[in-house]
């Protein structure tokens, strides 16, 4: 009996090890050929759309940026974006045949339900046979801002974007960018439809799926001023420090010379401060700062800003894709010491993105201290409980308080009696900085840029915007002209005043 009863027993044994190889190789070994057998896709898909997707909302909680709803067919849950053309370039989309982009990629496991912080509840809804839910992600985005900033825009002839930042939290108000698209179109479940959309979006020149606010990138122009100013304080150059003023500026090695916007003589005689030369933007005198500080230092100080030595850098974090701006190394000056110059005023290979402007003027209204963009402040369960949130968070320091103060100080002359007078706002100081970037060719029309922070002596809001291709006014426009009057739209509907919104 007891040989029996081994025989059985090590027969049992050897069946629970085959049983547990078989398990092991089924999902170890050949997990991933199994999962990607073409014959199990569809059966994947319905699993992944038998979960209703959790929502994204806006900070104030009740504005639904995008939710499932319950189809028809085989895939039981739709996604559905109520307000889809002006925040595409948060959410992004949630396609059947393409994947996921903004926020439905980088908050996935949570609005899939997958996250470890949702276990608990998760497992409630399988013991019970529920369907499983996704959880909410909460943003930073303020609707009314977002409202404004997207109508400001929507009109420009070649496009254009724009960002709000609280600076002293690093949230991001509003991101808006134009062209942008509906994201309904490729998060259908009609596949003939998503294939039409996805051809007519990728063929479209402006880029609509990449968003212009934070993922491409363009001259900076006038407005990287204020990083070179910037590096001048932090080097010893305070506001009333005199440079050289005259009607061109020699550049070292070369026959070339540099001038200022429309060839003009910025006013104030041979000397000028450093405040003035922000002031009336002089191209002149800041290639002529460029070259004292030498690209060692300037390209230290755009690192403080945020701004990387090159385009696959991704030291800034985000809640989505964000291309940071970008100032070149200082070996890409050496033999090309004139270009140092150009780079001081936002030219040569200098780039950014109203993101990486508006993280400019944050740093400086929020006395010197750069905080991350932040895009998710809270995650909600199902039953609305809060599992997770994402506090502030330090990037940098860029220029110390004082030097902040001074800078900010500057950049109120500009709006007052200089280059941004169009961003004036009666009861309100703003401080601002314009810029005009040529691009392309020489018969290209310029962007116009504003960036900008108010009230200047307590920051609520800092924006940035970009207008491409000089808007309506093509070849004659300037950041001042054209940029300005949509940051001041944006700044009004940020601190509640008539006629922002």
């Amino acid at each position: 009996m007891d040989k029996q009863i081994r025989r059985l027993g090590y027969a049992l044994l050897a069946l629970f090890v085959l049983l547990l190889a078989t398990v092991s190789y089924v999902q170890v070994v050949a997990a991933a050929r199994i999962a990607d057998n073409p014959a199990n896709a569809f059966r994947q898909l319905v699993a992944e759309y038998r979960v209703q997707r959790g929502r994204i909302l806006a900070r104030d909680l009740t504005t639904v940026l995008a939710f499932s709803k319950k189809g028809a067919g085989e895939l039981k849950y739709g996604r559905h974006y109520p307000d889809g053309r002006r925040y595409s370039g948060i959410t992004g989309y949630y396609s059947l045949l393409f994947g996921r982009g903004e926020l439905e990629q980088s908050q996935n496991q949570f609005l899939s339900g997958n996250a470890a912080e949702l276990l608990p509840q998760t497992l409630v809804d399988k013991i019970l046979s529920r369907p499983v839910q996704g959880a909410t992600v909460v943003t930073t985005i303020d609707p009314a801002i977002q409202k404004a900033a997207c109508r400001a825009i929507a009109s420009l002839p070649h496009g254009g974007a724009v960002v709000a930042i609280e600076p002293a939290t690093g949230d991001v108000l509003a991101m808006c960018s134009n062209p942008a698209y509906d994201p309904s179109d490729i998060s259908s479940q009609d596949v003939p439809q998503i294939r039409r959309a996805w051809r007519r979006l990728n063929a479209d020149p402006g880029q609509p799926l990449v968003p212009r606010a934070d993922a491409q990138l363009f001259p900076p122009g006038s407005t990287f001023k204020l990083v070179t100013a910037a590096a001048a304080l932090e080097n010893g150059y305070g506001p009333d420090s005199l440079w050289p003023n005259p009607a061109s500026l020699t550049l070292p090695l070369t026959s070339h010379r540099l001038h200022n916007f429309g060839g003009e003589i910025c006013s104030g005689g041979s000397h000028i401060t450093l405040a003035d030369a922000l002031r009336q933007s002089c191209n002149v005198v800041f290639g002529g700062i460029g070259l004292k500080l030498g690209p060692d230092r300037m390209a230290e100080e755009a690192r403080k800003f945020g701004f990387a030595a090159d385009t696959a850098s991704g030291d800034v974090p985000f809640d989505v894709p964000f291309r940071e701006g970008v100032f070149p190394t200082p070996s890409a000056f050496v033999g090309q010491p004139a270009s140092v110059a150009f780079s001081a005023i936002g030219q040569f290979d200098v780039s950014a993105n109203p993101m990486q402007m508006a993280l400019v003027a944050s740093a400086i209204a929020n006395d010197g201290v750069l905080l991350a963009p932040r895009l998710v402040t809270q995650i909600r369960d199902s039953q609305g409980q809060i599992v997770k949130t994402f506090e502030p968070a330090e990037y940098s320091r860029p220029l110390t308080a004082e030097h902040a103060h001074q800078l900010r100080d500057m950049m109120v002359a500009v709006v007052q009696s200089g280059t941004g007078y169009a961003a004036q706002i009666p009861g309100v100081t703003v401080a601002g900085k314009t810029g005009t970037a040529q691009h392309g060719g020489a018969n290209e029309p310029p962007h116009a840029w504003f960036t900008a922070f108010a009230p200047a002596e307590n920051p609520q809001v800092a924006v940035a915007v970009i207008v491409l291709d000089g808007g309506d006014l093509g070849s004659d426009a300037t950041g001042g002209r054209v940029a300005a009057p949509i940051a001041k739209q944006v700044i009004e509907a940020a601190l509640g005043i008539s006629g922002g919104a």
